[in-house]
């Protein structure tokens, strides 16, 4: 077998190794069997949030376990293959195995890449805001191209895009938005967004000078019906107002918005896409939501240290730096991740950020746990 094969056989065989570690490989089968003696139980339903939960967390050990076999036996499969095609002189057979194993390699590194998601919400749904910061015009229509470039990333992954609210800016854009995003680990990838994102290009209003614009970005866990988070009604402020969106379909004749403010912490929450009783049931779950990320925050200094950083949406504070002139770059200023292909990352091409981000904080959390044990 060629040095190359052997490589990649190589790498499979530790992605593998990772994958069995998360999937805690040895008890997984007796796991599985006492999920599937929990669903049998006639009263499982009588409480649908627990029954719910029991059911996603069922599926996703039963689809942990098949994708660790089909790993492991394609890989095997692919090996052999090979070994008989060189035994046979037939290179037709070697250089399908070939691409076959190749193609393996990329699965098992993005399967290995899915099971570093076990932070306690990274399975969770999903909230999205973006805020146009420093920069007027400019940044709101920054604030727009970044909605779009969420929204495309969202759907090309097959996720639920729903529209929570926004506001538009005066002449032109979005002054900001919020969305909640639906699917498997949805907060677990775009986690990472959360931050100043700083763009530099030509200004497409007339001025023809190189201008630079803010917009930040704040992501939070969509809270699960088994979480319990109080809201004392003395701590929170309800206003209806009228909607000012981006027009037609999108401005309510009725003061039908609300906006949720929570004195203690300052958060602000709000909604305007719904009636106003649907406004404020989503406007209490996002405000709940955040107040959950906030005690997320708190258990991880890591992540703590990154929000009490983010500061405003100005300079100095940015997370990821987009070029459009005189260059064309988009670099992530925490894992130093780039790329040329800006076109490409606007149109919702962000793994390649968020897989270097989450490696990145994998990595940490690695060593912060080694050097507590020593």
């Amino acid at each position: 077998m060629r040095a190359e094969m052997q490589t990649i056989a190589q790498d499979i065989e530790k992605s593998l190794t990772l994958l069995g570690q998360r999937l805690d490989w040895e008890t997984a089968p007796h796991r599985l069997e006492e999920f599937n003696a929990m669903i049998e139980d006639p009263d499982l339903w009588s409480d649908p949030a627990r029954a719910q939960k029991l059911m996603r967390e069922r599926q996703s050990l039963m689809d942990a376990l098949k994708t660790y076999e089909e790993i492991k036996t394609e890989l095997a499969d692919n090996l052999e293959l090979i070994e008989m095609g060189e035994a046979e002189g037939d290179d037709e057979v070697v250089a399908e195995a070939e691409a076959a194993l190749k193609d393996l390699k990329e699965t098992a590194a993005a399967k290995e890449l899915e099971a570093l998601l076990d932070g306690e919400a990274d399975g969770n749904d999903t909230f999205l805001e973006i805020n146009a910061g420093a920069g007027g015009t400019e940044a709101c229509d920054w604030a727009q191209m970044l909605q779009r470039m969420y929204v495309r990333w969202a759907e090309k992954r097959g996720y639920k895009v729903e529209l929570q609210s926004e506001e538009a800016g005066a002449e032109a854009g979005i002054k900001s938005c919020s969305y909640k995003i639906s699917g498997p680990n949805a907060y677990g990838w775009l986690k990472s967004e959360s931050g100043v994102h700083r763009l530099v290009r030509i200004s497409p209003f007339g001025k023809g000078t190189r201008e630079t614009s803010f917009a930040s970005v704040w992501v939070y866990p969509v809270v699960d019906d088994n979480i319990e988070i109080e809201v004392n009604p003395a701590d929170i402020r309800i206003d209806t107002y009228r909607s000012s969106g981006a027009g037609g379909q999108h401005v309510n004749t009725t003061d039908s918005a609300v906006r949720i403010t929570h004195h203690p912490t300052g958060i602000v929450v709000t909604s305007s896409e719904k009636s106003q009783h649907q406004n404020r049931d989503i406007a209490m779950k996002a405000l709940k939501s955040r107040l959950y990320q906030m005690e997320l925050d708190k258990r991880n200094a890591a992540i703590n240290e990154a929000h009490e950083n983010k500061g405003s949406a100005g300079w100095g504070n940015q997370i990821r730096s987009y070029v459009l002139q005189p260059y064309q770059m988009v670099k992530d200023l925490r894992t130093g991740h780039e790329t040329s292909d800006t076109q490409g990352v606007l149109d919702g091409d962000l793994d390649g950020f968020m897989a270097a981000t989450l490696a990145m904080d994998v990595a940490g959390k690695s060593r912060a746990e080694a050097q507590a044990e020593a």
